[in-house]
């Protein structure tokens, strides 16, 4: 939004009729996707990357990142068109969607396996919930430094939305993919060599006579 008011030399300043700058930061909702497609050696390639070495992908977790940094910010031109000031409005959208839990198809739904491998990946889904709640108040603390100052942003007409979008797009937005990519460290401490064994040995041998 942009109005134009006669800065000029009166004493109050139409600029303090903007509203505050603000910072405004949501949790996007978990939506939980099953996949029971592919198979253990399909799901050993997809998980190379992550897979300790030496053990099988009997299910996988993947969560898809999703951020989005934007601003509705209102703003004064003065009477000549040479001057603005703007208060921004910041909004984060951040998660993980989908988050699809991968389960090899060797081990059918309602099966003793099923249920012991779902359960096993469920942790990593609750792992990833856990991660952005973990950041949220410091996404919005750091967010909040920057942009909720108290005080209207003032420029060059024209030179204020761009200078915005610029400044979310290369300092902020990595900033945000680089806190929420963070959830790998606590997903890599679910995958021990003992909760390997326990899982492999679950269920009377059903899941190992895969292997056989």
């Amino acid at each position: 939004m942009l109005a134009a008011l006669a800065f000029g030399n009166c004493l109050a300043d139409p600029c303090d009729a903007l509203p505050k700058p603000s910072v405004k930061v949501e949790r996007l909702p978990t939506r939980l996707a099953l996949n029971n497609s592919y198979s253990v050696a399909a799901l050993n390639n997809l998980g190379a990357a992550v897979t300790r070495p030496g053990h099988q992908v009997l299910g996988l977790t993947r969560g898809t990142a999703s951020a989005s940094l934007g601003s509705q910010s209102p703003a004064l031109l003065d009477s000549r068109r040479r001057w603005e000031c703007a208060s921004p409005q910041i909004i984060l959208r951040y998660g993980f969607s989908p988050i699809t839990i991968y389960v090899a198809r060797e081990f059918p739904p309602g099966s003793c396996a099923h249920r012991e491998i779902y359960e096993h990946e469920m942790r990593h889904v609750k792992t990833y919930e856990d991660h952005l709640l973990a950041i949220e108040k410091e996404l919005g603390d750091t967010l909040n430094a920057r942009f909720a100052t108290g005080a209207p942003w003032r420029g060059a007409a024209g030179e204020l939305a761009t200078r915005l979008q610029r400044e979310l797009d290369e300092r902020w937005m990595p900033y945000v993919q680089r806190q929420i990519r963070a959830v790998e460290e606590a997903q890599a401490l679910i995958d021990t060599d003992e909760e390997y064994a326990r899982v492999a040995n679950a269920c009377d041998g059903e899941i190992k006579k895969v292997f056989r």
